[in-house]
């Protein structure tokens, strides 16, 4: 609950712009000063055992989250007052690491998807994947945590993903999701599966996945594909941001953590007609991101 940061209000624009109804999940509400945690538990039922301090601080903070989404023109409210939600943003305030609010995330979540995406939310068999962030860990060495939006995913799979020195084409080791109730980028015990269907938030460990792209897609080889044309097909996301990038004269230094972030970025540079942004040039930061300069 400390304000809105830029990736924050770039999210909110693309959801407006695609009219896709939303959320907003306050997180971290155990970083406020004497918080009393109640862990997994509802958001009201822990407020209720706050003290008085505590109240007014998270009533300062949730006032500060509503003004600030005011300047981006969204009427907000928290969830459990918000008695119109197609005129009003829902607050939802959680903690990922008490679990506190959770199940009211998942509740509005449920809802909101069957209330008003109903007609929009169809399971294909075709597999759907995004890379949504690449990491060393212990044990596993370097792996991938992966939304699966659609289709099945089997241990042993072929699997291609973008990389910074071109396609990586590896087998699927391991398959492994959080324990009940963990976020999946928090550090813990995982469990292992021989297979998942969609939809899932996934980690998946693979040789050769040092050099792989959060944001780029996860396509799987199966018999009847061209490793090769898949390759290209995987490859084609970075190239396009590749050549909107002038590579003459001088221009600015941009950075981003995935492709999404780098085409936002990008794009943000175009309206505010930046005539150059110089010659493009991928490296892997030691935080682990992308550059273009």
């Amino acid at each position: 609950m400390h304000g809105l940061e830029p990736q924050t209000i770039e999210s909110l624009n693309l959801l407006r712009q695609r009219k896709t109804p939303f959320i907003v999940a306050l997180n971290k509400i155990d970083r406020i000063y004497g918080w009393n945690a109640s862990p997994d538990g509802a958001f009201q039922d822990s407020l209720a055992k706050q003290s008085k301090a505590v109240h007014k601080e998270f009533e300062e903070r949730l006032n500060r989250t509503k003004l600030a989404l005011a300047e981006q023109g969204l009427n907000s409210e928290v969830y459990y007052k918000n008695r119109n939600q197609a005129k009003y943003v829902s607050l939802v305030p959680t903690s990922a690491i008490t679990g506190e609010g959770i199940p009211d995330l998942l509740y509005l979540l449920c809802h909101l998807t069957q209330t008003r995406l109903s007609e929009k939310i169809m399971y294909v068999g075709e597999l759907e994947a995004t890379v949504l962030e690449v990491k060393v860990v212990e044990g596993l060495g370097t792996t991938i945590d992966v939304i699966l939006s659609n289709g099945v995913l089997n241990e042993g799979d072929r699997i291609v993903v973008c990389g910074l020195d071109g396609p990586i084409c590896t087998n699927v080791r391991a398959l492994l999701t959080p324990q009940p109730l963990r976020e999946l980028r928090v550090k813990s015990q995982y469990v292992h599966h021989k297979q998942i269907k969609a939809a899932m938030g996934i980690k998946i460990s693979a040789n050769g996945l040092e050099k792989a792209i959060a944001g780029s897609r996860l396509l799987v080889v199966t018999p009847d594909d061209d490793e090769e044309q898949l390759a290209e097909e995987v490859m084609e996301d970075l190239e396009k941001l590749m050549t909107a990038v002038d590579k003459t004269g001088r221009g600015v230094w941009v950075q981003a953590s995935t492709l999404g972030s780098l085409e936002a970025l990008l794009a943000f540079l175009k309206d505010m007609k930046i005539p150059r942004l110089g010659h493009q040039h991928w490296a892997r930061a030691q935080e682990g991101t992308c550059s273009s300069t």
